[in-house]
């Protein structure tokens, strides 16, 4: 099976850097690629449980993905775990994502880990998904040089 690693230095304290990555409000802004709106969610990665969101796009295609928040460590890191749906709602083969927030010069560092991801055409879908929405993120905190 397939992952993928990301990580970005952003200019902030990890602690507010873990609650931009778990708190529904903060991560509403940034959650899913560039040009994508999320109209229906339950997305809060501050406790475990059940997640879900909607992501749908400007021609308003809806892409539905859910999972658990399987552990957090504040403000250390947060798991949880990631599964698309078909058309039929049905859900897909499930992955794993862990968002670890470290210290960093000039600011804190977040690592992006998805695994079991399948297939390499399955990972580098998602590592363009996650670098986009990455971009979001950045864009609203900024980045360290």
């Amino acid at each position: 099976m397939s992952g993928l690693q990301l990580q970005r230095i952003f200019p902030v304290s990890p602690e507010k850097l873990f609650a931009w990555v778990t708190n529904s409000d903060k991560l509403l802004t940034w959650w899913g690629p560039e040009g994508v709106t999320i109209p229906e969610h339950e997305l809060d990665l501050s406790r475990t449980g059940p997640w879900h969101s909607v992501m749908q796009n400007s021609d308003g295609k809806r892409f539905h993905v859910s999972g658990q928040v399987t552990h957090v460590d504040a403000p250390k890191s947060v798991g949880f775990t990631w599964a698309w749906h078909d058309e039929d709602g049905v859900r897909g083969s499930e992955s794993h994502v862990t968002f670890t927030v470290t210290a960093a010069p000039g600011g804190a560092m977040l690592l992006i880990d998805h695994r079991d991801l399948g297939d390499g055409e399955i990972s580098a879908r998602h590592e363009q998904g996650w670098s986009s929405t990455l971009r979001k993120l950045e864009a609203l905190l900024g980045t360290v040089s």
